[in-house]
């Protein structure tokens, strides 16, 4: 019988600082706490995985007051079983993605390059979207203006936290100069219409050739959203409404019961990389598409979905993703303490796309 490796799990964490704080409909983040999973073995001497796991408060199904001891409880098991318990781990898709990200670098002997792909050769980058995030009208405009200058073709506006008529305008700014062909426009409302105002907002919207919304009313109002999903001028993406659907029956029954035209997923909030390829390919069996992007994580979790995105979609992956978010911090490297982990700082931004180097 073939002996089982033995691994072991060293936790450490951060307290991330973001150079401008993040708005949200659901509030500002300023700080992000993260902790790191430091995967070894005896059998493998000077090879590591490190793993990102971190919440979003008042977001993610995990944000629980007890997530510390549940990661600590769940790592020891880990090293006890020898293996991720995937099934077991359904409620926590932080915990699992991080798990999967550390397995991934340490099956890879410790290169962060985890899958074969073109972009881990370095051949190919990924298209992202440029942010803008929400701020006042005056900070939106100047985050927009450098987002063209950087040459970004797709770009994703968060709305919702000023007057609708202001962002309106923002976007007829865009329109003005340029055509849909040049720039390709998102939005994200992150729930922040009402059943009652959202048709009319989005027929708003439809004028100036947006890509697509995301989240336009708040989640667990399935006959609502599947209304506008039916009716609406502007193609609708869930993003919040899959967090905490983990069981696969209940992911089939969302999509068959509100049928959007895409799906927006975060492994880091939709189940890991696991629950993530579930959810793409049940999308994909009702003619659903699919875009994957980061959750405000650091370079240890971006570099992870960058390479289970360009393994997912790639090669040569069309669709802009939303993986540029690990530049938002002002302490983006983690502290970690196994001398030998090759650290995650092979990311690179070059215009529109996401490199690999």
């Amino acid at each position: 019988m073939k002996k089982s490796t033995r691994y072991s799990i060293q936790i450490s964490d951060r307290l991330l600082h973001f150079k401008q704080p993040a708005g949200t409909s659901r509030g500002v983040y300023t700080t992000r706490h993260s902790y790191y999973l430091t995967l070894t073995s005896d059998d493998s001497p000077g090879i590591a995985g490190i793993g990102e796991c971190a919440t979003l408060p008042d977001l993610s199904c995990d944000a629980i007051p007890e997530y510390e001891q549940i990661l600590e409880q769940i790592c020891r098991m880990v090293e006890l079983m020898g293996e991720i318990p995937y099934d077991m781990l359904r409620p926590y898709p932080s915990i699992l993605f991080g798990l999967e990200t550390a397995f991934a670098q340490f099956r890879a002997n410790g290169s962060p390059a985890f899958f074969d792909t073109p972009f881990s050769r370095g051949e190919e980058g990924i298209p992202i979207n440029g942010l803008v995030w929400m701020g006042s009208y005056e900070e939106m405009y100047e985050r927009l203006e450098a987002k063209l200058k950087a040459g970004f073709h797709c770009v994703k506006l968060k709305i919702g936290a000023i007057d609708f008529e202001r962002e309106i305008d923002l976007i007829r700014h865009i329109r003005e100069n340029f055509t849909k062909e040049q720039i390709e426009l998102r939005v994200d409302a992150n729930g922040a219409f009402t059943p009652d105002n959202a048709m009319q907002r989005l027929e708003a919207l439809a004028r100036y050739d947006i890509h697509s919304i995301e989240q336009p009313i708040r989640q667990h109002q399935w006959e609502d959203m599947a209304r506008l999903c039916k009716d609406s001028p502007v193609p609708i993406a869930l993003d919040e409404e899959l967090i905490g659907v983990n069981v696969r029956s209940m992911k089939k029954a969302l999509l068959e019961t509100i049928q959007p035209q895409y799906i927006v997923l975060k492994p880091s909030l939709h189940g890991g990389m696991s629950g993530s390829t579930e959810w793409i390919e049940l999308a994909r069996r009702h003619g659903i598409g699919s875009w994957i992007t980061s959750a405000l994580e650091s370079n240890v979790g971006l570099n992870a979905i960058a390479q289970f995105c360009a393994k997912t979609y790639g090669p040569c992956v069309t669709m802009p993703q939303g993986l540029g978010t690990g530049q938002l911090f002002t302490d983006n490297e983690p502290v970690l303490s196994f001398p030998t982990a090759t650290l995650i700082d092979c990311l690179r931004i070059r215009q529109d796309r996401l490199w690999f180097q």
